[in-house]
């Protein structure tokens, strides 16, 4: 009895992994769907991983008119796009992992069809699970709806030379043409652009006015849509000049780079002055940071230039010393040559180099002395 009740139990147990696993490994998505043409649609497939199952295969199929076809496949060797006309407009996410959809670009009519997703995993005893849902997807045209007008991040009352745009935004089958156009229905319109963005950059006074847009797609035969219309404001900003009475429009440039005779009255003087004369001498004036370094470069070059010319100077006045006295000495070795018979007698005579000046005049009676004595002796005074 007891034996029989312990089996119970286990094949309770068994039963009861048997369930929890297999509603851990439950595929998600959505059975059926809706696929807008020329746009982009996804299958889902979707579970909740497990450390004791590992993934080993990801197959989806598509079936259309009973013939089953595969569409993409995963294994260890990677990823495969089967169909050629699939090839870069199919894929499957790797990340985050339990999510195995199926990702389809730019539908077409014939991709509508029943879409079937495989998994397939591995246990720890190396026995195969493999699970499947299917979904089916039609692919349909949607004719382009009423569009919708959305301004800029400065609104519809904007400052003037800002800049400000509107986007016309329908939803629909793509591709979708838009159209705009200035002025109120009924009235006279101005065809503007073909583009879904309007942009005024920057933005003018004449641009003021009311404009809408339409949309339109090659979905059904209902035509183009049209929007709604908006008033776009431009608004001028004021700048008031101190001690004046006078009020200036200007926009958000500088002054100075407006012409500033057109918009004061040429009658006040004084606002004249402060506007032209001050502000000119203003834009045309060096900041101090750069008149200093200025100053002191030109003064190190000034005293540069004074001290080489004073130091070329010394270097002549010493060179025509060292002259004068090299040849005072080769003029006396010369007589000393000539006044011997039988030859050259070539003697080195030593000088001794004083400085022995006499500010007071020299007496008639001390030149008489000198001139008496000895030839030799006179010409060595004289040199």
């Amino acid at each position: 009895m007891l034996g029989g009740t312990e089996k119970l139990v286990g094949i309770a147990v068994l039963v009861n992994s048997f369930v929890f696993c297999y509603a851990i490994l439950d595929l998600n998505g959505t059975h059926e769907m809706d696929g807008t043409w020329k746009s982009s649609a996804t299958l889902q497939c979707i579970y909740m991983p497990s450390e004791n199952f590992q993934q080993q295969t990801v197959v989806w199929t598509m079936e259309r008119d009973n013939t089953p076809v595969t569409v993409f496949r995963r294994d260890d060797s990677g990823d495969h796009i089967l169909l050629l006309r699939y090839r870069d407009r199919v894929r499957v996410p790797k990340f985050p992992p339990g999510d195995v959809s199926l990702q389809i670009e730019k539908l077409e009519i014939p991709d509508s069809g029943h879409y079937t997703c495989k998994v397939t995993w591995r246990t720890q005893n190396d026995s195969l699970i493999t699970k499947e849902m299917t979904t089916t997807m039609r692919v349909v045209k949607v004719v382009v709806s009423k569009p919708i007008i959305i301004p800029g991040q400065l609104g519809l009352t904007v400052p003037e030379r800002a800049r400000a745009s509107l986007t016309c935004s329908a939803r629909g089958s793509p591709p979708i043409s838009y159209q705009w156009f200035k002025g109120g229905p009924g009235g006279s319109t101005v065809h503007l652009s073909n583009q879904a963005e309007l942009v005024f950059d920057p933005l003018q006074n004449s641009d003021a006015g009311q404009y809408y847009c339409q949309a339109e797609n090659r979905a059904g035969s209902f035509g183009s849509q049209q929007s709604d219309v908006v008033q776009l404001t431009v608004r001028e900003t004021t700048t008031t000049v101190l001690g004046t009475e006078a009020t200036v429009h200007t926009t958000t440039t500088p002054i100075f780079e407006r012409d500033l005779s057109t918009t004061v009255d040429s009658g006040n003087d004084v606002e004249r002055k402060i506007l032209t004369g001050d502000l000119g001498a203003q834009r045309t004036g060096l900041p101090l940071y750069l008149i200093i370094p200025i100053a002191v470069l030109c003064a190190i070059v000034l005293v540069s230039v004074i001290a080489v010319i004073l130091c070329r100077r010394k270097n002549k006045n010493d060179h025509l010393y060292d002259v004068t006295y090299r040849n005072c000495i080769q003029s006396q070795r010369r007589e000393t040559c000539s006044r011997e018979s039988g030859g050259c007698l070539y003697e080195e005579v030593h000088f001794s180099v004083e400085n022995n000046y006499v500010t007071d005049p020299v007496e008639k009676t001390d030149f008489e002395k000198l001139s008496r004595r000895k030839s030799a002796e006179y010409e060595t005074l004289i040199c």
